[in-house]
């Protein structure tokens, strides 16, 4: 049997939304990353982008486990000798919650061309509304492990 390779052409994208209401973080951005590198197709192939589009509503309700919302932080750099910034996540949640969001997806997609690529498809939203209903996208439901 010979091996498939994907041609571009052959792509079909479809559009995804997720409702991050009590979603954890990390979770949720597991399986955003997922979706939007294409890894949930059968013709997954990593070094072309087969990747859907995610749309995510309800940012500023995502949740984070135990006392990272305290504790953790986000550090972004100016490029300039000793412009090392952090925030905290209570910080982040409170200022711009799809920031959050974000950066979790952000760090879950490979860090070169494709991934740039990839990440243009995630749509991120703090609140319910989103524009995209035209494209009539899937609701995409994640399941929470009982505590």
């Amino acid at each position: 049997m010979r091996t498939y390779s994907p041609k571009a052409g052959e792509v079909t994208r479809t559009w995804h939304v997720i409702d991050a209401s009590d979603v954890v973080l990390g979770r949720l951005a597991t399986h955003a990353a997922d979706l939007l590198r294409g890894k949930h197709k059968t013709t997954y192939a990593p070094h072309m982008d087969q990747g859907d589009f995610v749309i995510i509503i309800n940012a500023d309700k995502v949740a984070l486990t135990g006392q990272k919302r305290e504790q953790k932080k986000a550090y972004h750099h100016s490029g300039y000798p000793g412009g090392m910034k952090s925030t905290t996540y209570t910080e982040l949640l409170a200022n711009d919650s799809r920031k959050a969001v974000e950066k979790a997806v952000k760090g879950m997609i490979p860090h070169n061309k494709i991934g740039k690529q990839q990440l243009t498809k995630l749509k991120v939203y703090g609140g319910p509304d989103h524009p995209h209903a035209a494209q009539a996208p899937q609701p995409f439901v994640i399941t929470q492990i009982a505590q």
